[in-house]
């Protein structure tokens, strides 16, 4: 059984579905309870919405790994939840920032090795996989990679487009790919869903009849899921 409260959130042409829901997930086993939170409708970009977002990656090869729950890509029958969006792209090449925000966290531990978070008002973006690794200076830690000429300092402000750091294999991965994470109020959002809205907002922008279909955005809610962390 499941039990559902829908609430809208407008962004452009796109509509955001905010789901309130329960679930045993039963084509997952293993895994947990998704719970998700449902919010009051708000607008959640700018007034010229994502018509002048980047898209994340240069050199794109294709799209290696989804958005939601799958079996271990490591091996094993286990399920997990991938948190974000994989696109391979050969090692070194370049990642652009996808919205204009503030740095708020460089790490090069864990599943996600090397990586960037950065704060866009509501929105938090995370990059992960990157070459490089983690340094300090004076109180304050930055993510170096020597070889791309690139350096990021927490709490500094990147604009949008910007070359933020490079495709690598650090943390945990199988090839070369950038991981790419996004959440909306600490929730996680399927990025795959804001590429898609983002496009149609830039054909609109170009004088182009983009699909009418509108995108759907689940949003889930972050504390409850079981997160592979990669």
């Amino acid at each position: 059984m499941m039990s559902k409260r829908q609430a809208k959130v407008v962004i452009g042409t796109a509509t955001l579905s905010v789901l309130g829901f329960v679930s045993c997930m039963t084509l997952f086993p293993q895994a947990d309870i998704v719970g998700a939170r449902e919010i009051r409708s708000n607008t959640v970009a700018t007034a010229n919405g994502w018509s002048a977002a980047s898209f994340p990656v240069e050199n794109f090869q294709a799209y290696t790994s989804a958005f939601g729950y799958r079996r271990s890509a490591t091996g094993g029958n286990n399920w997990e939840f991938h948190n974000g969006l994989d696109i391979a792209a050969p090692q070194g090449s370049y990642i652009r920032n996808w919205w204009g925000g503030t740095v708020i966290k460089v790490s090069d531990r864990g599943a996600c090795g090397t990586q960037i978070v950065i704060k866009s008002g509501q929105w938090e973006h995370t990059y992960c996989h990157l070459e490089g690794q983690v340094e300090a200076a004076n109180g304050r830690r930055f993510m170096i990679d020597r070889a791309g000429g690139i350096q990021i300092w927490e709490g500094q402000k990147i604009p949008t487009g910007a070359r933020i750091g490079r495709v690598g294999m650090t943390g945990r991965t199988t090839g070369p790919h950038l991981h790419w994470v996004m959440k909306y109020a600490n929730n996680y959002v399927d990025p795959a869903m804001v590429l898609r809205e983002m496009f149609v907002q830039q054909q609109i922008a170009r004088g182009n009849s983009p699909n009418s279909q509108q995108s759907q955005v689940i949003i889930q809610e972050s504390k409850n899921i079981r997160d592979s962390g990669y």
